[in-house]
């Protein structure tokens, strides 16, 4: 029973379904599962075990039962990518395994029995930790791919009756909810229409490594709209514009030029007492009407408009001297952590899409600027002496050499910071993406990609107590 992911592939055309591409990948220490309920020509539940690189597979037309007198037949199909596993959604007509797909349950599993590395096995027991599927069960072959699934005899006897659970576990949706969204998107998409924004010029490739079009992009923010939203709208904003592409020019853009759909109006006297308009996000329309005027990165106030001298979100780069190793960045966001943990300060993590990572501090307080000012650079102060060899909180480039400089400076009234979920318009467009802590040693700064981003979504939100 090798791992063949080949046959997998070989059976899905990837142009037309949005199933993940079967590439093996290294077992995480827990061992994953998963079980989708599909809706195809048959009804039936898959199970799928990760195992040595891949997801071991079964469809169980019955499905699992809680009744260990209940002998459900499990038919052993094609290893699955163990990506597949947050895969939600519908497979189109004409394609292999055509019908909508349900994340039904998930967690992690464990074998009692020993298996080896190559899964020449005829009979294994197994205990399911998932939030439907818990305890001992039993898989036994009995002939070519045919396999029993049963349930053991522990506390979990008669559990619950699976037939009642008919929402996903991950979006809380019917077969009919998830085949709905599915369609209105690609409605939407087909007409270019976005949340009652029309796309303009959607086939314009604004990157060419990935191939990246401006409704691609439109698409990612519709997804994406409602994690961003909470730190973007009423808001000051500035964007970065890219009309023709990366390649070409890119301008930034902080004052209203016009008045779209979903965009607000604030006028703000300048240092010259010069009244000038700046222009802030109302609702998801008006997150894709910035995309439409080619608006594709955007930078926020640390406060709301309705609250403008009084700042909520501190954020602290980490911009390294370019020669620093991975490992020492790493170093000092962890070294930040620990000294806004001795100030009872909580902090949240996510990459910059760029070299370094961005720690971002929810301000309970109520504070001027001034005061906000002062104590985002003195935290930048107690690291640079604590630690003089490592960081700086100078902003100049020569006083950097081999170290960090932790940038405090957009701690300031009219400064601004990227958003979380906002791409940024560099090589390989990366994301500015909310990651956990645990997170950090695994994932780089300028790793988070769209796709990747939009797949992270099925999972639970590292930053849902951002504002609580």
């Amino acid at each position: 029973m090798a791992n063949n992911l080949k046959k997998y592939n070989k059976k899905r055309n990837f142009n037309k379904t949005k199933e993940p591409i079967g590439k093996k990948k290294k077992s995480s220490q827990k061992l994953r599962f998963v079980v989708q309920h599909h809706l195809a020509r048959k009804d039936h539940y898959d199970l799928r075990l990760e195992w040595n690189g891949t997801m071991k597979s079964w469809a169980i037309p019955k499905g699992p039962s809680y009744n260990p007198k209940d002998k459900r037949l499990a038919i052993m199909v094609e290893d699955h990518p163990i990506s597949y596993r947050n895969f939600e959604g519908v497979i189109p007509k004409g394609e292999y395994g055509a019908g909508t797909v349900m994340v039904w349950d998930e967690g992690y599993w464990d074998a009692i029995t020993k298996i080896n590395k190559s899964f020449n096995t005829t009979m294994f027991k197994f205990i399911l930790k998932g939030k439907r599927l818990k305890g001992a069960w039993t898989l036994i072959n009995f002939k070519d791919d045919n396999w029993l699934l049963i349930k053991e005899k522990d506390e979990y006897y008669e559990y619950q009756d699976i037939k009642k659970l008919n929402k996903s576990i991950k979006t809380n949706r019917t077969f009919t909810e998830i085949k709905n969204n599915v369609t209105n998107t690609k409605t939407s998409i087909k007409n270019n229409i976005i949340d009652n924004i029309t796309i303009t010029n959607p086939d314009k490739v604004i990157f060419d490594k990935p191939l990246i079009t401006k409704l691609d992009l439109a698409i990612y923010y519709h997804k994406v709209g409602k994690r961003m939203l909470p730190f973007i709208n009423k808001r000051i904003i500035s964007t970065i514009r890219c009309p023709e592409g990366i390649k070409k020019d890119k301008f930034f853009q902080k004052h209203l030029d016009n008045n779209n759909k979903g965009i607000g109006k604030i006028i703000l006297e300048n240092d010259n007492n010069n009244k000038e308009d700046y222009y802030y996000i109302k609702d998801i329309s008006g997150l894709i009407s910035e995309v439409q005027r080619n608006s594709f990165e955007f930078h926020t106030w640390g406060s709301l408009v309705n609250k403008l001298e009084h700042p909520d979100i501190m954020v602290f780069d980490l911009d390294p001297d370019e020669n620093l190793s991975i490992a020492k960045i790493r170093e000092g966001v962890k070294d930040l952590k620990s000294i806004l943990d001795e100030l009872q300060l909580k902090s949240y993590l996510k990459t910059s899409g760029g070299k370094g990572y961005h720690v971002v501090v929810p301000i309970k307080e109520k504070m001027t600027w001034k005061k906000f000012r002062e104590t985002a650079k003195n935290i930048a102060k107690i690291m640079e002496i604590k630690w003089p060899d490592k960081y700086t909180s100078n902003i100049r480039k020569n006083k950097r050499k081999g170290k960090i400089f932790i940038d405090w400076v957009r701690n300031t009234r009219s400064s601004t910071s990227v958003s979380p979920y906002s791409i940024r318009l560099r090589n390989n467009c990366p994301v500015s993406m909310p990651i956990a802590w645990r997170e950090l040693d695994k994932i780089k700064p300028n790793e988070i990609g769209i796709k990747d981003a939009i797949k992270r979504l099925n999972r639970k939100d590292p930053w849902s107590d951002f504002f609580d």
